[in-house]
């Protein structure tokens, strides 16, 4: 950090104090770095080599409006994903609002009444309880005679195996995987404990549809589920693969059989995949997804310098600084409730948009506790954009994520930080 750069981060409400303890943590971290360099440019190459295959010219960006008869610029873009997902097929479509219903349409598309869901991580995602029907709520699984099972983690929070193999009955059509950690401290999933867990619920029955929530994971890992028998792996476009530009969608990659079940139930019986115009959502979906990931990596430096400043002051982070990573989430435990809002409004007066508010605890859709959420996006909700959010319970802990540009990602950090030192929670 030159003296250019320490003379704006003090106009910007950085000390010298903080701006040196950043130093000293970020000169530690040059190697990890360089790592996550190396994996951005192999998965940069992967999508280039999937627009290349698929001849991306520049008729695909055009659009369409009313029904979307022969879109050819979505049926090459989801053609770019199958190729770089190593799927059958693969649906991306605007018309998936986010993550919560990309996992949802591909849940009810592929379940029938009498059918079993099985949870192979123990409790899922706080939004999809409600999908599922463990908090009843109108539309659920539940509603339609789906029953659910869940195995049980291990007390360290990775997976149980034999817990696995024991929940599956012959009512069990479709096992769930979600790689990330959710609102929880366990352990995000790598690409090889995913692995393990398809061949171990494939090895009591290969009919069994194992699907992955891919959400926060893709471009981490040179690899993906997929690749290593998943039938479906599920994803949103305003977090890692639309790279900070697509303004909305999701994306479902599988199997053929599973796809074209998702499209019937996405438009209507008897449509399926042939109508959803794109609009004009193209050129962002597939420059966000060309973006990817390098916006990843810069996420994921921004996750890491996190974990190491905070832990120099005793704050509890999963995973921890040294650890690899599986996913851009950091959680950073606080302990009581100042501590997570003095993070937050850090990171809400760091951002680009809406840096004059301050964030504070709602009763958000899909959640049943009250959750405080920092994000000043150029994309409403967009978790790739530097962003943070948690629950109002024990033990308060903020789930930091995204940061389309490296520099911003490591200044919103340091601004976290001099917030709680402001309010002080961290004595330097």
């Amino acid at each position: 950090m030159n003296e250019v750069s320490k003379q704006l981060y003090r106009e910007l409400g950085i000390s010298d104090k903080v701006i040196e303890i950043s130093k000293d943590v970020l000169e530690s971290l040059d190697d990890r770095f360089r790592k996550i360099d190396d994996n951005a440019d192999y998965c940069t190459l992967k999508v280039l080599k999937a627009f290349q295959k698929n001849n991306v010219n520049e008729s695909c960006l055009m659009g369409t409006t009313g029904y979307g008869y022969n879109d050819l610029g979505r049926e090459t873009l989801e053609k770019v994903y199958a190729d770089y997902f190593h799927t059958e097929d693969c649906l991306v479509r605007p018309q998936i609002t986010c993550g919560t219903h990309a996992l949802a349409l591909a849940l009810m598309s592929n379940l029938r009444p009498g059918d079993e869901l099985m949870s192979a991580v123990g409790k899922p995602y706080d939004t999809l309880e409600e999908v599922i029907g463990i908090r009843p709520s109108t539309g659920s699984l539940a509603e339609y005679g789906i029953t659910y099972a869940q195995a049980d983690l291990n007390e360290d929070g990775t997976p149980n195996f034999e817990n696995i193999r024991n929940a599956i009955n012959d009512k069990t059509k479709l096992v769930t995987i979600q790689r990330s950690k959710g609102y929880q401290t366990r352990p995000s999933l790598s690409v090889d404990t995913i692995a393990e867990i398809i061949k171990t619920v494939k090895a009591v029955r290969k009919d069994i549809i194992c699907m992955v929530d891919n959400c926060y994971g893709e471009f981490v890992e040179p690899y993906e589920p997929s690749d290593f028998g998943a039938d479906m792996v599920v994803g949103s476009l305003i977090k890692n693969p639309g790279g900070g530009l697509a303004q909305v969608g999701g994306y479902i990659a599988g199997t053929k059989e599973c796809i074209e079940k998702c499209s019937y139930r996405l438009t209507a019986p008897g449509l399926g995949r042939e109508v959803g115009p794109s609009l004009e959502a193209l050129p962002r979906m597939y420059q966000g997804f060309f973006m990817g990931p390098t916006v990843t990596a810069s996420a994921l430096k921004s996750a890491i310098f996190a974990a190491n400043l905070f832990e120099k002051f005793g704050y509890e982070s999963f995973p921890s600084g040294s650890e690899e990573r599986h996913d851009i989430i950091q959680a950073i435990t606080f302990g009581k409730p100042e501590g997570l809002i003095a993070f937050c409004e850090g990171i809400q007066a760091a951002a680009p948009v809406d840096s004059s508010f301050a964030p504070e605890p709602w009763d958000m859709p899909g959640y049943d506790s009250k959750v405080i959420m920092a994000a000043g996006a150029f994309v409403s909700g967009s978790s790739i954009e530097l962003s943070a959010d948690g629950p109002l319970r024990e033990p308060y802990t903020a789930y930091f994520q995204g940061g389309i540009t490296w520099s911003h990602g490591k200044f919103g950090i340091i601004k976290a930080f001099q917030t709680l030192v402001d309010k002080g929670l961290i004595l330097c």
